[in-house]
C-alpha cells in the first residue's frame, strides 16, 4: 500500500467517524505500553514500499479486556481512545463478541489461553498477535488459518520476539554478502539496573515470579564447535559461568543456557552451516550459585511436605547467619565458605528462616512459600529502574574458510523515572513492558495496516515483519549498537 493511498483510506475512515480498533486481552504488566503506543498513533513509522521512511498519524482505538474490569480501567485511566471491557476468556460467546468488534487481537493472556482465542480469531477473520511460544498446539493451527487469511503473529515480544528480529537482521545480512554463519551466540537478560540491584540476589521482578524461577530449571541443549551439550533442569544453576561482554566490561554477568538451542539453527536458517548454535539467558555474577543452594536445599520443589525454614531445636524465631553459613557449607554446590555465607545472607534476607505466617494459598509447597517471600522482597522501589540487556554475536566465514568477520549487535534499554519528564511520565514504563508490549503493538500496527502479506502461524522471522519492526523501535528509542570486526 502506498503513502497516498494509506492515507486516503484513514481519510475516509476518519470521515465515517471510525478509527480502527485493537483489542487486548489481558492486564497485566506488559500491556501499557502497547495501549499508550497504538491509541496515541504518534510514532507509525515504516517502510511504504520505498526506500524512505515516513510518519503518519493515525489514531487507533483500543479496548482492553481483563477478568477484572478494575484492573483494565486502572491501565486506560487519561489514554485517550482507549477503553476497558471485562472478559472471561472461557466465556466463549463475550469473547468473540469483543474480537468481532476489533480488526486486530494482542493476545497477553497467559500461553495456555492463546488457543481458544486463536480459534476464535480465526472463526472471525482477525490477526492475531501474542508474545509467547509457537506451542505444538499453535503450530497445528497453521493452514486453518491461511484458509481463512488469517496471520497468526506469535512470539512478537523481547525473547521470543527482539532476539528474532536481531538474528534475522544479522544473518540475512552476512548471507547477502556471500558468508557462511559459522557460530551465533546470544545472551538475554532482564535485570536490575546496577544502582536497583541492591540485595543479596541482585534480581528483582518485572514479570511473573513463579514463571521467572521456574525458567531456572528448565533443561538446556546447545551445540557448541560440532557438539551437543545437554544440561539437565537441576543442573542449570550450576552450570553458570562468569560473562564480560567486549563492548560491555563494567557490567559483572554471568550466563545460563537458555533451553533449546538447536531448534534456532533451523529457525534462522543456519543449521547446516553453524558449528556453534548457543543461546543464554543472563544475571549478574554470583546469582547461581545462590540459587543452587536453593535448589540443593529443596525450596524450589514444587512437592509438599518438604521443610522451608531454618529452625533451630530451641524454637527461636530465627537463628543466626553463622548457624545457618556452616549447615550450608556441607552442601556440594558451596564451593567455598564466601559461597555459603552469601547464600546464609540471602536466605535470611528473604526470611526463609523464620516464623512468619504465610498465606494459606501458599502453604501447598515449599516452592509457593519461596515465590512469595521473592515476590515481597524482590520488587522494584518506587523509581528504581529496571535493564534490558540483549546482545549476539556471530562469526561469518567466506569461501577461503578463514573466520573473516565478527558481527555483534546489542540492546540496552532501562526502565523510565519520574525524573525524566515529570508531566509525561506519571506512570513510568519498565524497559521489561516496553521491549515486551512495544513489539506486540508494532506486529498488531503492521497488520492493520497491510505491510505484513504473510499469514498462517508466523514468527518475526522474515524481513517484512523485522524491517519495519526495528525500525519503529529505533524511532522509540529502543536502538541496536551494531559493529563488524573484521579479521
Amino acid at each position: 500500500m502506498s503513502k497516498q493511498s494509506l492515507q486516503q483510506n484513514l481519510k475516509e475512515r476518519g470521515s465515517e467517524g471510525h478509527h480502527p480498533e485493537v483489542l487486548i486481552l489481558g492486564a497485566g504488566r506488559m500491556c501499557e505500553p502497547a495501549v499508550k503506543y497504538l491509541s496515541d498513533g504518534k510514532f507509525i513509522t515504516w517502510r511504504l514500499g520505498n526506500p524512505h521512511t515516513h510518519t503518519i498519524h493515525v489514531p487507533v482505538d483500543v479496548v482492553l479486556a481483563s477478568l477484572f474490569l478494575e484492573d483494565a480501567e486502572k491501565v486506560v485511566e487519561g489514554i485517550p481512545n482507549a477503553t476497558a471491557a471485562q472478559l472471561d476468556v472461557s466465556d466463549g460467546a463475550r469473547l468473540r463478541d469483543l474480537i468481532s468488534e476489533a480488526n486486530v487481537v494482542i493476545s497477553l493472556l497467559p500461553a495456555n489461553c492463546h488457543i481458544p482465542v486463536a480459534n476464535a480469531c480465526i472463526e472471525l477473520k482477525k490477526h492475531l498477535v501474542t508474545a509467547s511460544y509457537v506451542s505444538s498446539e499453535m503450530a497445528l493451527l497453521d493452514d486453518k488459518a491461511k484458509q481463512a487469511d488469517v496471520a497468526l503473529l506469535c512470539e512478537m515480544g523481547l525473547d521470543p520476539g527482539i532476539d528474532h528480529m536481531m538474528a534475522m537482521k544479522m544473518i540475512d545480512e552476512a548471507h547477502a554478502r556471500g558468508g557462511r554463519v559459522q557460530s551465533f551466540v546470544s545472551y538475554c537478560g532482564g535485570l536490575p539496573a546496577p544502582t536497583a540491584a541492591n540485595n543479596p540476589l541482585g534480581y528483582k521482578f518485572s514479570w511473573n515470579p513463579s514463571g521467572a524461577i521456574k525458567a531456572g530449571r528448565n533443561s538446556a541443549v546447545y551445540l557448541y564447535e560440532g557438539k551437543t551439550v545437554e544440561v539437565a533442569g537441576e543442573d542449570l544453576f550450576a552450570s553458570a559461568v562468569p560473562l564480560r561482554l567486549q563492548n560491555m566490561p563494567v557490567f559483572a554477568l554471568e550466563q545460563l543456557p537458555n533451553r533449546d538451542s538447536l531448534s534456532y539453527g533451523n529457525l534462522y536458517g543456519i543449521d547446516k552451516e553453524a558449528s556453534t548454535i548457543f543461546r543464554a539467558t543472563l544475571r549478574y555474577e554470583g546469582f547461581s550459585e545462590i540459587m543452587a543452594v536453593l535448589v540443593l536445599e529443596h525450596l524450589l520443589s514444587q512437592l509438599p511436605d518438604i521443610p522451608t525454614k531454618f529452625m533451630t531445636t530451641s524454637g527461636a524465631n530465627t537463628v543466626s547467619t553463622t548457624w545457618i553459613t556452616k549447615k550450608l557449607a556441607g552442601l556440594s554446590c558451596c564451593k567455598n565458605s564466601s559461597v555459603a555465607l552469601r547464600a546464609a545472607n540471602c536466605i535470611r534476607w528473604l526470611g526463609l528462616d523464620s516464623e512468619e505466617n504465610v498465606p494459606e494459598a501458599c502453604k501447598k509447597s515449599a516452592f509457593d512459600v519461596l515465590c512469595h517471600q521473592m515476590e515481597q522482597r524482590l520488587t522494584y522501589a518506587p523509581n528504581e529502574q529496571d535493564m534490558v540487556l540483549l546482545h549476539h554475536e556471530l562469526e561469518v566465514v567466506y569461501d577461503d574458510g578463514h573466520i573473516c568477520e565478527q558481527q555483534t549487535a546489542t540492546l540496552l534499554e532501562l526502565g523510565e523515572t519520574h525524573d525524566r519528564d515529570i508531566e509525561l511520565l506519571l506512570r513510568p514504563q519498565s524497559a521489561m513492558a516496553r521491549t515486551v508490549g512495544l513489539p506486540v503493538a508494532i506486529g498488531a500496527q503492521l497488520l492493520l495496516f497491510e505491510e505484513v502479506k504473510s499469514r498462517g502461524v508466523l514468527r518475526p522471522l522474515c524481513s517484512e515483519v523485522y524491517e519495519p519492526a526495528l525500525e519503529i523501535l529505533a524511532a522509540l528509542g529502543i536502538k541496536l549498537e551494531e559493529h563488524i570486526e573484521k579479521f
